[in-house]
């Protein structure tokens, strides 16, 4: 079974255990119901009064009410009680629930001008094509380029399908559909170990390290998982170590006002390795869990950015074994190919551990994900797919196929 299928099998399955769950829970309700008006019904008291109503006819009827007002009550509390019981008890498995439903429409959303873009033209090929040709290869070239994958990865990738549609003689276009899908992320997925997790630091604060040129959303990055880490019991700081460009201190303060984090910053221009200094001492005395420091993006002047960037990472190591942690790539996604470039160069200045790919949701090139796994093997460790705080998402490649090609499910 193809990688496609999977997922596909993998999100019909909760959607039936979903509707298998409330199926089972009215059933419970309706039993412990049906209990209740056993219990009411051979109710000692209830006999008491059947009794004293055949003794005295005008004290029955007032008696009578009373007694059925009071059952109703009761059977309601009761009822009440068991609804809360149940609640309480499924609470976690639906909270859990609401959240996965919750990211996978952030993924829906967020990947619907890709989608349009790209998925609709491969549908469209496919329903007005009746013979799998060379004209039919030509034309998935173009959308797969339009989808800005890259030509160098779109090329080998359209060799790889003419031999597998060779080999396994393949006609059927609903099944050549599949395996389509399946040979793209083949491109992310294969020959090698990727994790979108962060590499958490277990004796002392995590440093993680924000580079990228500006105008990208870096600090906006910073804020939101920020947030999410706070979400998720971290104490957090953030450090602006972004000295040069203007604004940029204000802007992160503004963030860290926002999300109620702890900031640590000096004067516009100053010595940004002197502020991350400051920064990480203080993040070390207040036992932080996370600091997360922005940095200038100035990547016209590689020379001076790489010896900054040296000595940001030789002051940190100095006050904390094997930091920085983690340094993250932030690419704007509506860049294109331009993004991929910015990367090589990045990866030739500093050791890259992880790509943030900002404003996913206002492109319909969502296809540089495949693109930055081939050509830089740098794993995509988070997605923005969206402008609120909460938009920021770990990147999860079955949710990124639901997203992309559920048009197709």
């Amino acid at each position: 079974m193809g990688l496609f299928s999977k997922v596909k099998n993998l999100f019909k399955k909760e959607e039936k255990e979903e509707i298998k769950e409330e199926i089972e829970e009215q059933e419970v309700l309706e039993d412990e119901f049906e209990e209740n008006d056993i219990e009411e019904s051979n109710n000692p008291e209830e006999t008491d009064n059947v009794k004293e109503k055949t003794d005295n006819k005008e004290e029955k009827n007032y008696q009578e009410e009373d007694n059925k007002k009071e059952i109703n009550d009761n059977v309601k509390d009761q009822k009440d009680v068991i609804k809360n019981d149940i609640k309480v008890e499924k609470k976690t498995k639906k909270e859990k629930k609401k959240e996965t439903k919750s990211t996978l429409q952030l993924y829906d959303d967020g990947l619907s001008k890709t989608r349009d873009n790209f998925v609709n033209k491969l549908i469209s090929l496919n329903n007005r094509t009746k013979k799998i040709t060379e004209e039919y290869f030509e034309e998935l070239e173009d959308i797969l380029i339009m989808a800005d994958i890259g030509v160098n990865t779109v090329l080998s990738f359209i060799e790889r399908l003419k031999k597998r549609v060779k080999s396994e003689n393949i006609t059927d276009l609903n099944y050549l559909q599949e395996v389509i899908v399946d040979e793209l992320f083949i491109i992310y997925v294969d020959n090698s170990i990727l994790t979108n997790k962060i590499k958490f630091n277990e004796n002392g604060p995590t440093v993680i390290l924000f580079v990228g040129v500006n105008g990208v959303g870096k600090t906006t990055t910073i804020g939101k998982m920020a947030l999410k880490l706070m979400n998720d019991g971290k104490k957090c700081m953030m450090v602006a170590g972004d000295t040069f460009r203007a604004g940029a201190i204000e802007q992160l303060e503004e963030w860290s006002k926002k999300v109620g984090c702890s900031f640590v910053k000096g004067k516009e221009g100053s010595d940004p390795s002197s502020v991350i200094y400051d920064g990480v001492k203080k993040a070390k005395e207040e036992n932080v869990d996370v600091i997360l420091i922005d940095t200038a993006g100035r990547l016209q002047n590689k020379v001076n950015l790489m010896k900054e960037l040296e000595k940001m990472n030789k002051v940190i190591g100095s006050l904390i074994e094997n930091a920085p942690q983690e340094t993250l790539l932030v690419i704007d996604a509506t860049t294109g190919q331009n993004g991929i470039s910015q990367a090589k160069s990045f990866k030739e200045i500093t050791n890259i551990t992880g790509i943030v790919l900002t404003k996913l949701d206002g492109t319909a090139k969502g296809g540089i994900v495949l693109a930055i796994k081939e050509e830089l093997d740098i794993p995509v460790k988070y997605i923005g797919l969206g402008e609120k705080a909460t938009d920021l998402e770990p990147f999860d490649i079955e949710k990124y196929i639901y997203g992309l090609f559920k048009d197709m499910m």
